[in-house]
This record gives C-alpha cells, sequence and structure tokens, in this order.
C-alpha cells in the first residue's frame, strides 16, 4: 500500500499513538496528554508529532481511532435530549425493562436502584398502528396523531428521536414513515429506528439499543465532523478513515456517526483485538488481558485464542443488544483517587483525577493520592524516566497527597498507607478477572495474564501470583497496545434479522435464501467502502433454541447444501448446549431465533515482528538499583531498560523494567526470559 497507518486509541490520562510505515513494516509509538473537552485536539498533536519527523500528509493513507466519546456520554449523562416514539398502549416497556434486577453483585445489593431512564416518561409518545406477531399489519399508521404528538416533543426541544414499534423487524414501513414525518416536523432532529438499528426479537432489549444509539448519534456525529474536519485542515484526506467498534471490527467515520451505540466498547476492544494476534503468534493460547489505563481497568478472556463475543450486553446496567466483545470493566486506573470517608473509612476509587488535573505527581494542580502517586512512592516508578524522561514525575507531591488525605488520617506510616491503597486496587482488578473466568468455570493455572495500557505492567506480576495464574506475557509496546490493536483490525459489519421459525424439518434452500439477501446487503455496504470481492469474507451464525426457552445460543454455520448439514447444525447446538449448560435434550424441538450475518473487509495483515539475538548482555540494560517496597520490606531492585533487552536473556526478580510507554515490575521469585518477539515472558521460580 505505502505511506502511514496511523492509530490513536484516546484514553482517559493519554492518548496513545502507533505509526506503521507500511514500506518498511517498522512501528514508532508516542504518547500524548488527553484532552478531554475535545480529544481531537490530542488526536492532531499526535499526528504532528509524525509530521514533525518530515513525513507528509498526505503520506498518511490510512487512520483509525479507538474513541470513549460514546461511551462517556453514555456513563456520564451527557447525550443528546432525546425523545422515545412506541406503538400505543406500550409506553411502560422501556420503564418495566426486564422486571427484575440483574444477575451478579446486583442480587445482593440491598440498596440497588435502577438505572434512570434516558428518555423520561414526557418525552415518550404512542403512535396509533399495530404490526401483529407474523409481520402483517393489524392498523394502519395514524399520521395526523403522529404530527400531534411530534408538535409535543417539538415544544421540549428534542434532539433525537428513538423510534422501537412493535414487530418493526418484519414490517419496517411504519417506522420508515415516522422518520419522513418527523423530519418534516422537526427539522435537524436525528431519527433512530430500531429496524435498522438492530432488527431481532425481544422487544425491550430492541427498545434499549435503540434509545442508547439515539441518545449517541449526534454526540458522535459531532466529534466525527470536528475530528474529520481537523485532519483535513491538516492535509490528512486518506479516504480510509475508521472508528473501531465494540465487537473488535472497524466502521467508516460515515458509517459510525449513524450507529453510535456500536462504539461503547471502542477503546478496550482494540486492546483484546491486539492479544489475539499475540494469543496466534506467540502459541499462549488461552489469555486473560488485562488493560489497566488511567481510568479504568478491562479485562477479558480468550480461550483457544479466540475472544468471547457477546451479542448482547450492559454498560453502567444499560442493556446493549449489539454484538460486542465480552468484557468486564471496574473504575480502577493509575488516576484512581484514594480517600478517608466521613465515617474513617479508606476508599479507593471509583473517582478518578483523568488526565486533568492529574495524579499530584503529575504538578498539574492535583492534591489527592492516586494509584500513580502510590506507584511512585512505593518505588515502582522513577521520577526521571517517566515517559522515556519526557516528563518528570514529584514524588514529595505524592507524599503529601498521601499523608493528608489518607496516612495522617488513618494514623499510618505514608509507605504503609501506599501499599495498602495499592493492594485494595489490586484486590478491585482480581475480583474482575474472576468474574470472566473462574465464575464461568475456568482454571486461572491454565491462563497467562496479558497486561497493557499505562499502568497494567505494573499491577500484573503481584495480581498474576494471587489468582494463580500460569504467568506473564508482557508485549513489547504494552503501554500502547490497544492502539496496536487497531493496526491489526478488519473493517467489520453485523447483521441481523429475527424470524421464529423451527429448525426441525427446515431445508437448507430455505435457510440460504434468508441469508443470501442477508448477505447480498453486507457485499454492497462493503463495496461501497472499497472493498473487492477477494477481500471480503462472510460469516454466518443462528440463534437456536429448544422450544419454549427463554434464551438462544449462538451457533457459527457453515456452507448449507442439504438436510445432512442442517442436521449437523442441530448436532452443534445440542452440543454447545451441554457445554454451557451441562445438560442437553435431543428429543426436544429447537427453533431459530435470529439469522447472523458478520461481514468482514480484510485490511492487509500485520505480522509480528521477530527478532534475532544480537548478542546484547544484561548489563547492557542495567540502569541501576533503587530501593523498592515489596510485602512491607525495602529492597534493593535492579532497574533495566526494556528497549535495550535483548532475545533470550534472562533475570529474576525482583526487578523494575523501564520503557517509554510503561512499566514493569517483577517480583522476589519470579523470572524473566524475552522471547523471539521481544515480549517477556514472566513465570514463578520453581
Amino acid at each position: 500500500m505505502g505511506g502511514y497507518r496511523v492509530t490513536v486509541d484516546t484514553g482517559g490520562t493519554f492518548s496513545d499513538f502507533v505509526y506503521l510505515d507500511e514500506t518498511t513494516g517498522e512501528t514508532s509509538i508516542s504518547k500524548v496528554p488527553s484532552t478531554p473537552d475535545d480529544p481531537s485536539r490530542a488526536i492532531l498533536s499526535g499526528i504532528d508529532i509524525l509530521l514533525g519527523r518530515g513525513v507528509r500528509p498526505d503520506e498518511v493513507s490510512y487512520f483509525c481511532h479507538g474513541t470513549t466519546v460514546g461511551t462517556n456520554a453514555l456513563l456520564e449523562g451527557k447525550g443528546a435530549k432525546t425523545g422515545l416514539l412506541v406503538t400505543k398502549g406500550f409506553r411502560g416497556i422501556y420503564e418495566v425493562g426486564e422486571q427484575a434486577r440483574p444477575h451478579g453483585p446486583a442480587i445482593f445489593d440491598i440498596l440497588y436502584e435502577k438505572p434512570q431512564p434516558i428518555v423520561l416518561p414526557s418525552l415518550t409518545g404512542e403512535v396509533s398502528e399495530r404490526v401483529v406477531h407474523d409481520g402483517s399489519v393489524l392498523a394502519e399508521l395514524d399520521e395526523a396523531a403522529l404530527r400531534e404528538t411530534l408538535a409535543e416533543l417539538r415544544g421540549q426541544g428534542v434532539e433525537s428521536v428513538a423510534v422501537c414499534l412493535l414487530f418493526s423487524f418484519l414490517y419496517p414501513r411504519h417506522e420508515e414513515w415516522i422518520r419522513e414525518i418527523v423530519r418534516e416536523e422537526l427539522p435537524g432532529c436525528e431519527v433512530s429506528l430500531s429496524s435498522e438499528i438492530v432488527p431481532q426479537i425481544r422487544e425491550y432489549h430492541r427498545l434499549s439499543t435503540t434509545v442508547i444509539n439515539a441518545y449517541l448519534q449526534p454526540v458522535l456525529a459531532r466529534y466525527i465532523a470536528r475530528l474529520a474536519d481537523r485532519l483535513e485542515a491538516a492535509g490528512v484526506k486518506t479516504p480510509q478513515k475508521y472508528i473501531m467498534q465494540s465487537n473488535g471490527g472497524m466502521a467508516t467515520f460515515e458509517a459510525t456517526a449513524k450507529k453510535g451505540v456500536t462504539t461503547v466498547l471502542s477503546g478496550p476492544a482494540g486492546g483484546v483485538t491486539a492479544s489475539v494476534a499475540m494469543a496466534r503468534s506467540t502459541g499462549h493460547h488461552d489469555i486473560v488481558t488485562f488493560d489497566m489505563g488511567g481510568t479504568s481497568c478491562d479485562v477479558a478472556l480468550i480461550k483457544n485464542g479466540t475472544p468471547v463475543i457477546a451479542n448482547r450486553g450492559k454498560v453502567e446496567g444499560r442493556d446493549i443488544a449489539m454484538p460486542m466483545m465480552d468484557i468486564n470493566t471496574v473504575s480502577a486506573g493509575g488516576g484512581t483517587i484514594a480517600e478517608v470517608d466521613r465515617f474513617g473509612v479508606l476508599q479507593v476509587g471509583p473517582e478518578s483525577a483523568g488526565a486533568i488535573p492529574g495524579p499530584a505527581c503529575y504538578s498539574r494542580g492535583g492534591t489527592k493520592p492516586t494509584i500513580t502517586d502510590c506507584n511512585l512512592l512505593l518505588g515502582y516508578l522513577s521520577e526521571e524516566n517517566f515517559l522515556g524522561g519526557k516528563m518528570r514525575l514529584d514524588a514529595q507531591k505524592a507524599r503529601l497527597a498521601v499523608e493528608t488525605h489518607v496516612a495522617g488520617p488513618l494514623g499510618m506510616d505514608v509507605l504503609e498507607a501506599a501499599e495498602g491503597i495499592v493492594r485494595i486496587i489490586n484486590v478491585k482488578m482480581e475480583e474482575a478477572i474472576k468474574a470472566i473466568s473462574t465464575m464461568r468455570g475456568h482454571d486461572l493455572r491454565d491462563f497467562m495474564l496479558l497486561p497493557f495500557g499505562g499502568a497494567g505492567p505494573l499491577h500484573a506480576a503481584r495480581i498474576a501470583r494471587e489468582l494463580g495464574m500460569a504467568g506473564l506475557v508482557v508485549p513489547l509496546h504494552a503501554g500502547v497496545f490497544s492502539a496496536m490493536g487497531l493496526v491489526m483490525s478488519d473493517v467489520t459489519h453485523d447483521y441481523v434479522r429475527s424470524r421464529l421459525t423451527p429448525l426441525d424439518g427446515a431445508s437448507a434452500s430455505e435457510l440460504n435464501a434468508i441469508f443470501a439477501g442477508m448477505e447480498a446487503q453486507a457485499l454492497a455496504d462493503l463495496a461501497e467502502e472499497g472493498f473487492r470481492a477477494d477481500r471480503i469474507r462472510i460469516e454466518r451464525a443462528l440463534d437456536l433454541r429448544y422450544a419454549g426457552q427463554g434464551y438462544e445460543l449462538t451457533v457459527p454455520i457453515g456452507a448449507l447444501a442439504d438436510t445432512a448439514d442442517v442436521d449437523a447444525v442441530r448436532s452443534a447446538f445440542d452440543a454447545e448446549h451441554e457445554v454451557m449448560f451441562g445438560h442437553k435434550a435431543s428429543g426436544e424441538s429447537v427453533e431459530i431465533v435470529s439469522y447472523r450475518v458478520k461481514a468482514v473487509g480484510l485490511v492487509p495483515p500485520v505480522n509480528a515482528k521477530r527478532y534475532q539475538p544480537s548478542g546484547g548482555t544484561l548489563a547492557e540494560a542495567f540502569l541501576g538499583r533503587r530501593p523498592v517496597r515489596f510485602d512491607g520490606e525495602n529492597l534493593d531492585c535492579a532497574v533495566y531498560q526494556r528497549e535495550r533487552l535483548d532475545v533470550g536473556l534472562v533475570f529474576t526478580g525482583p526487578a523494575v523494567v523501564e520503557q517509554f510507554d510503561c512499566t514493569t515490575v517483577i517480583l522476589p521469585g519470579q523470572q524473566v526470559r524475552v522471547d523471539e518477539f521481544k515480549n517477556l515472558i514472566v513465570t514463578e521460580v520453581a
């Protein structure tokens, strides 16, 4: 292809950049402070770094962005003022939801409260129409009544409207008609149709997803337009501009601006994508990813080299029925604040110092102690060698913050307080890992922990030991690993159609006919985005259930030529049901709930670089020694420069490994080996 691929992952504290020279295959990285008020400013700063090296703007041939704009708008309640239109008589669906509290810790929380609805009852309008279960029209749309309802919404300043009618996934015409009328009555108002966003069964989840899309779409559209304008002004005119999606694939700026709900896990999805590539290249196929940045910690499980993709999930208790990486997020990052509450109890998080003012040691106005401040006091971080020496940390300000807000009120030594704070945040992250592993029947002794993000490698060795894991794999560019995943991602679109039909007795031709219509749309969409037919991969799946069940399983399927292939689908479902739930019902009828197609536009791959030993010695990577605190004891600890560690070198802890984008801490009793990809393989000494 030639030119440069530029990818950026915007975090709460730093924005991480990867620059790939497609001619030479060489990769370089950078970090710049995030600009939460307008993330595009930090992005332009990162591009200026590349241009400052003599690269012309027109040489940037590819740009991909992992964004938290939509996520933050959802979490902080800063989306658009949204209205909702539903079939007459069903306005309570959104408020009632699933009726019961969710599974997990919420079951035991006596103070549990459902999230406040995004759309207020006063902004919910009923539409006179009715489509029944087979897609036939029982009552046509009452246009005059609809216009009266829209007049009421117009008077309340609605910016975006979600439309979710009964069985619109079978008969979308009424929703499409409503969009035409909304554009007449509410000029400039965005419209999200459930029949386009998520055309599948289960009314509440379809409604919730459509509402979230309507809530986020104007915010994402404005941000993407502003970013596109700034890139254009900087001379970056490539048509290959993408946003990372929650499903681990990319979508164009234009597609994302219409379907903002697909970006709620945009940031962490890049790291999982990179982890899958690493799992397959290194042979460590069973991995738990551990992405700890400045604000949050995201963990995911990869089994046999494959990540878990869920067709439905929750973000801050809000239901989203879209394919997404199964990622568990907790409020634990380098900027997480610790302080003693009014009852004299130490609280660690969820509040974060973020990029502004940041940790106290950043000298940007922060005064409260954070995890980063504690890591500096314990000796894990260097005052002088943070970000390769480009940023100096102030240990005195970190000490004052911990003393004032934690150690003093609790009557503790400052270092004891700092170590206690780190121990608390580690336990919180360990619980997040257990939730996706041991609580689902996986044995963590079989898994390596793959830490990345600016803070992940600082905490990973302790967490892996306490969870009894097989060890660590610390990637070469761990601090910008999520941005590295964006370089490796393909363009991905998901399509779903719900149609309840019996699998038993269904013919291959009947199933193929339904898939053919979906695949034609998928091929057309990717062709419009510039992908040739030989660069497109189509994957099929069916959502299946035993007749009468209230849940279904997604079963990937291949080509369907005859009845034997359909029977094989049934057998695969029985086997998957037994694996998931411990039993199967081979004699019961099975029905199809939804048809799924994943269309992948294949981007030229980026293979992990293998390195040959150059003869470098451990002494050449040695930077010196400094006291580091482990389990209440200060130990004289070796410090190494990561970039100078040669393939094949082996050393034991305690040790600290510093590099531009992050720092790795090795505990006493752990051994490190540098593999052919320059990953650090950390295991317990036998």
